[in-house]
Formats: structure tokens, sequence, C-alpha cells
């Protein structure tokens, strides 16, 4: 797996590769949403040319932030394994502390307790 690599860009998927991306994408993107509370928005996109996609969370407050998925073309035939499970959950996991910390850069000290 790696973030642009050229190598794939303009490789034509197959319409069974093409669902395993999607179906890999979907798990991060569901996986990102379990660490966030309401008020996150998470959402994918698939590029075109190749096995690449773009996943991406817009906080309640700051900038959204990114990550590029591009797994190898022999992950994506083997529809049966799918993501590997440590892949899925580091993207997830990266992406949902960089957006709260967005929202802890936007608000800064600004927020008033409610509760000790």
């Amino acid at each position: 797996m790696g973030i642009d690599d050229q190598s794939t860009a303009d490789v034509e998927l197959s319409g069974g590769q093409r669902q395993a991306l999607r179906h890999a994408v979907a798990a991060i993107v569901a996986e990102t949403e379990s660490y966030l509370p309401d008020g996150y928005h998470v959402g994918s996109e698939l590029q075109d040319g190749g096995p690449a996609a773009t996943v991406a969370v817009d906080p309640p407050a700051g900038h959204p932030v990114t990550a590029g998925y591009t797994p190898d073309l022999d992950e994506l035939d083997d529809l049966e394994a799918g993501l590997d499970d440590e892949t899925q959950r580091e993207v997830a996991q990266g992406l949902a502390a960089s957006a709260v910390l967005q929202v802890m850069d936007a608000v800064g000290d600004g927020i008033t307790q409610t509760a000790r």
C-alpha cells in the first residue's frame, strides 16, 4: 500500500477489483466513524484510472483531513482476503486523530469547562 503510487496510476481495474476497492474503502470509512463523535463527517472518493482512493474527515471546526489509499493490485484480486485489518485500523485511527487535532487547534483554549 502506498500513497500516490505512480506505477499503478493508469491501470484499468476489472469489475471485481473495483468492487474490492470500494469494499476496502467503505471499511476504512466505517472504522473512522467508529472513533469519532457526532459532528464529524467522513466520506470517500475513488480515483479514476487506477487502484486509488481518498478518505476524508470534515471536523466540526478546523480544516478537513484526508488520507490516500492505494492497494497493490494483488490485494484487490483476492476478494476473500479484503483489506488488511491492521492497515484499516491504522488509516482510520490516523484520520480520526488528525480530525480531533484540527478541532483542538481551531478552538484553542476558548473552551469553557462545564464540569470538573
